[in-house]
Parts: structure tokens; sequence; C-alpha cells
């Protein structure tokens, strides 16, 4: 019988590769191929949140090096985020409601991925005022989903800044990097401080590698000219597919 980690690998590696290219992480994806795969749910967010870890970390470093990031357009989102993905990493909760939230949290991530990135394209820009009354609230929202279902929410944070007018498509991706930066972080600790068993390490090692390399190469190709729409619309179909599986398996 095939190894499923065998498989995982370049299934990682192209996930890395594609979604870095945009300024997100993949936990999207990294959740869906290990429910898909039939690892132990309470495994999945921490294995999502170390390879999104590793790869925004990359894109971070070269959309900052390129002068995309901006502390102002994010701050007011990261704030009360933070707090928020650590509450919601050290929340137990059942398989059914992980795989309701996975569910949900993939068809909204595939709809994104399915849109151009001029469709949010905003038509007003917000004054800084006004970014913190809305980044407050949303902040925290996405916080807490992120922390617990594993995923950096930066793929929720993309299409609110693009429809708010507060950042351009660069910009954006710049800031949704550094939102799931420091989201993965603290819902990774609250993940710890529910569980602290190390037992997925030995899949975690190969999978942290694949996505290392797959994050290294798409940061460079995507803080750069290259066009990703038709790589987009790709992710955004099988997204889309496994999240009615989920979703259908539970009605």
């Amino acid at each position: 019988m095939t190894d499923p980690v065998a498989i995982l690998i370049p299934l990682f590696f192209f996930t890395a590769l594609l979604y870095s290219m945009v300024g997100f992480g993949g936990g999207s994806t990294y959740l869906a191929l290990l429910v898909l795969f039939s690892v132990p749910y309470e495994v999945v967010p921490k294995v999502a949140l170390v390879c999104n870890l590793i790869v925004v970390s990359g894109g971070c470093y070269f959309f900052f090096k390129r002068g995309y990031f901006s502390p102002r357009k994010v701050l007011p989102f990261v704030v009360t985020s933070i707090p928020a993905a650590f509450l919601g990493g050290s929340i137990p909760i059942g398989k059914a409601a992980f795989l309701w939230l996975l569910g949900i949290s993939l068809l909204v991530a595939s709809f994104r991925m399915l849109l151009k990135d001029h469709d949010f394209t905003g038509t007003s820009r917000l004054s800084w005022a006004q970014a913190w009354w809305i980044g407050i609230p949303v902040g925290a929202v996405l916080g807490i989903l992120s922390g617990m279902v594993g995923i950096g929410g930066g793929i929720f944070l993309f299409p609110v800044l693009y429809l708010l007018g507060w950042a351009h498509a660069k910009e954006a991706a710049a800031a949704a990097s550094f939102f799931i930066l420091v989201n993965s972080v603290a819902g990774l600790v609250g993940q710890f401080s529910k569980n602290s068993s190390l037992a997925e390490l030995s899949l975690l090692l190969p999978l942290a590698v694949a996505v290392f390399l797959g994050g290294q190469l798409g940061s460079r190709i995507g803080s750069g000219q290259l066009s990703k729409v038709v790589l987009q619309r790709i992710a955004g179909f099988l997204i889309l597919a496994v999240s009615v599986r989920v979703i259908w398996g539970l009605i």
C-alpha cells in the first residue's frame, strides 16, 4: 500500500508554490489534503499552521524586500486577530464541528481563488479611523477562525482589503502574508496549549521541507511580474470540490 506521506509531499510542494505566489500560506489546501488522506483531525491544524508559517515567512521577506509591505495596512486587523487566534487554537472542538468549520472555510477560500483580482477592486479609500473601526472586529473573527481550523486567515483578509480600497493587489498580498504569519504563530501556540504531543513530527518534517522549497520558489515568482490567474482557477476548483465533499459527508 502506498505511503500517504509519499503522495502528500509533492502535493504540499505544489500547494506552497501556488499559494505563495499570491501571498498566501496554503493552509486551506493543506487542511483539505490532510483530511482527504485520513490524517487524525487533532493533528491536522498543527501541521497546516506550521506549513503556513514556513511558506509565509519567505513571502514576507520577498514582499517586504520589494517595498510592498506597509504596517499601516495590516495593523488595525492584527491587533485583535493575534489574541483571537491563540484563543481559537486553545478551544477544544469535536470532529464534526472541526469539519463544518473546515468545509465552510474551504468554500469561501475557493470562491476567492476563482475570482479575478480586479473583481475585488474597491471604489473608495478608507480613512485611518475607518480602518480601525472595521479592522478590530474583522481581525477578531478571522483570528479565532484561524486558530480553530488551522489556517492563517490571509485568504479572507486579502479580499477584505481589496474591496475596501485599502490596498492594491501587491500590498494586499504582502499584508496577507504578515497576517498569516502572526496568526499562525498564535494559533499554533494555542493548539499546543491543549495538546502538546509531538507524535505528528514524523509526518510534519518531510512536508515542512516540501513547503519550504515550494514557498521559496513561489514567493520569488509572485513578488515579480508573472500572471497567476490560471493557477488560481485550478486551485479554486480543487478547493471547491473538496469543500463540497467535506460538507456533503456531514449532511
